[in-house]
């Protein structure tokens, strides 16, 4: 079943927040628990396998009352490096911006070496990115391996 515009338009408004938009289908759920809504005290509606011209299916996230900057949302690109992020301010959009994959990543994602000292002593989960056409090469700081993006997603 396809969804029409408007139905993809009743997925709740909001008139002060943002719009994470172009998540890739299935990918809402994660980016929700690493954004740590659940615990947000606002009001989030998320659309799950929405029509979409371009993607064929996606995910968005409309959080009531939060501002995401582009630093903040730049941990998303992990996950979903073709979102985008709208601001809204008095129901309209106030300002747009694609995620970027940020230089060092913090605290998002778990080196897949098991040996890793990150992975049974409490300390910092650093990644530095290297850039590589359209995927990433993410090297973990303790263990020193690296990985190509998909390998960690």
């Amino acid at each position: 079943m396809t969804m029409t515009l408007d139905e993809t338009l009743a997925l709740a408004s909001i008139s002060h927040g943002t719009v994470i938009d172009h998540i890739p289908a299935g990918q809402g759920m994660r980016l929700h628990r690493l954004l740590q809504l659940d615990n947000a005290k606002v009001c989030v509606t998320i659309g799950l396998n929405l029509y979409s011209p371009t993607m064929g299916k996606k995910d968005m996230i409309k959080i009531e009352g939060i501002e995401l900057s582009p630093e903040a949302a730049s941990k998303l690109a992990v996950f979903a490096p073709s979102t985008t992020i709208a601001i809204i301010k008095n129901s309209e959009v106030a300002g747009k911006f694609s995620v970027s994959m940020p230089e060092v990543i913090a605290d998002v994602i778990q080196c897949p070496n098991p040996m890793c000292v990150t992975n049974y002593e409490k300390t910092d989960r650093l990644f530095y990115v290297n850039p590589a056409g359209k995927n990433n090469f993410l090297r973990c700081k303790y263990c020193e391996k690296t990985y190509m993006q998909d390998e960690i997603i």
